[in-house]
């Protein structure tokens, strides 16, 4: 088994439920001391409870991360109980139809959740791994943020356009900040999905009774990844066994972007 983040302390926000759960699911299988951080407090202390038994340390967070004084709350929780965090993973994602003639306040919604409250809480857990961290090693990865995007950055789907918008300027927040904490040793790079079943997908598919059938076919490797896919990449990018990568949007979506038709709405 990886041990690389074990004793590791990991944040996850959106871990109620979907890819966030399996994300946090397999860092407390690999002994990290996880934070489940989510707005749905009956499943989020339902998951922790289920995963007491595993290996690492986990305990539950319950907040609206749009909200600054959550933000500091969450951070403060977490350096109580652990006294320090090596690795965030930013696995809130809202996903909402709009109208490209219309609908700017779901632009602006999805920005809020998508990128505004990833990067207040990027700041905060960066500032705090450089103050517990004052003396790194030249060379020494301090901590690592994981960002979840999607193949939708790249993707024209009109009715996806608030979402798409806000994929494409995650992916750029990820570059911005990495270039910008590389100095201090902490690493800023995503996972773009597609073609895993997320907790947005599964309803697509159940609303959608030919959907299935369609993503198979657009997908290179001819099937729909599980969440604990992408979980392997975000451990993969928090570990020391990413030390050198930064700046980075890995796809996780089973070939799907490398000739994904337009006309197939990408999750």
């Amino acid at each position: 088994m990886d041990s690389s983040v074990a004793g590791k302390t990991v944040i996850v926000t959106g871990a109620a439920n979907g890819i966030g759960l399996a994300i946090a699911r397999r860092f407390v299988q690999l002994e990290a001391n996880v934070v489940l951080a989510d707005m749905d407090e009956e499943r989020l202390d339902f998951e922790v409870e289920s995963l007491q038994d595993e290996q690492g340390k986990v305990m539950a967070y319950c907040g609206n991360l749009r909200e600054k004084l959550t933000v500091n709350n969450l951070l403060a929780t977490t350096i109580d109980a652990y006294d320090r965090v090596d690795i965030l993973v930013n696995a809130s994602r809202q996903i909402l139809p709009s109208d490209p003639l219309g609908d700017e306040d779901v632009v602006e919604e999805l920005m809020q959740q998508n990128v505004t409250a990833n990067l207040r809480l990027s700041q905060a857990v960066a500032k705090r791994m450089i103050q517990q961290t004052p003396k790194p090693e030249s060379g020494q990865s301090i901590g690592a943020i994981v960002n979840l995007s999607s193949i939708a950055a790249h993707r024209t789907r009109p009715e996806l356009l608030a979402y798409s918008v806000s994929m494409a300027a995650l992916d750029q927040l990820t570059r911005s900040l990495a270039v910008a904490y590389a100095q201090h040793g902490i690493r800023v790079n995503a996972i773009a999905m597609g073609s895993l079943m997320s907790a947005s997908l599964r309803q697509s598919l159940r609303d959608h009774p030919g959907l299935h059938d369609q993503i198979v076919k657009a997908t290179p490797l001819n099937h729909i990844g599980e969440a604990d896919e992408a979980a392997d990449a975000a451990v993969f990018l928090g570990s020391c066994k990413a030390n050198f990568i930064t700046g980075q949007i890995l796809a996780v979506d089973g070939g799907r972007s490398l000739l994904d038709p337009v006309e197939i709405p990408a999750h």
